[in-house]
């Protein structure tokens, strides 16, 4: 009996394995990353683009959040506050908030009236939604002149160290 339970284990451990490696879903290839060039933002399903290729020197930050999600408003708030320290990043405030009255209250309570916020209501179902690959988890983008990606997921720390290259 317990030869036949062994042999089972075996058998159902070993047949895991190879579903698993005939498994698409667990491959998440990023759609952008460092060294790309960063795609044209378009919000509201509106033909009007945000040029992101900026011929200025110094960084561009574009940054997406909610307010229903506590981390990447707290992360936007304190790269908006560092980036306005100095004058060599623009900041793009990108917020997946439904309702554009919430979005508005929250950038007055987070004190983002100096940085460029916009608001996207079409949530998940937007372009930039989907041009961005957010389904993972909302980020930022660090953008140099030419508009290349220079970095993914910038904490403050990190763009401090940037700001001092």
């Amino acid at each position: 009996m317990t030869k036949n339970v062994k042999w089972f284990f075996v058998v159902l451990v070993f047949s895991s394995l190879i579903s698993l490696a005939f498994s698409n879903e667990n491959v998440h290839a990023e759609k952008l990353r460092e060294g790309d060039k960063i795609p044209a933002l378009v919000l509201c399903d509106t033909v009007q683009p945000l040029d992101l290729h900026s011929a200025r020197e110094g960084y561009t930050l574009l940054s997406f959040w909610a307010s229903y999600d506590a981390v990447s408003r707290q992360n936007n708030a304190a790269l908006a506050h560092l980036a306005g320290e100095t004058g060599q990043v623009e900041m793009l405030s990108v917020s997946f908030d439904r309702y554009a009255s919430v979005f508005h209250a929250t950038v007055e309570q987070d004190g983002l009236e100096d940085v460029r916020c916009f608001v996207e209501t079409n949530g998940s179902d937007s372009e930039a939604f989907r041009t961005f690959d957010l389904k993972q988890g909302f980020t930022n983008y660090l953008v140099d002149s030419k508009g290349v990606i220079v970095a993914k997921n910038v904490t403050p720390a990190e763009l401090a160290s940037y700001l001092k290259k």
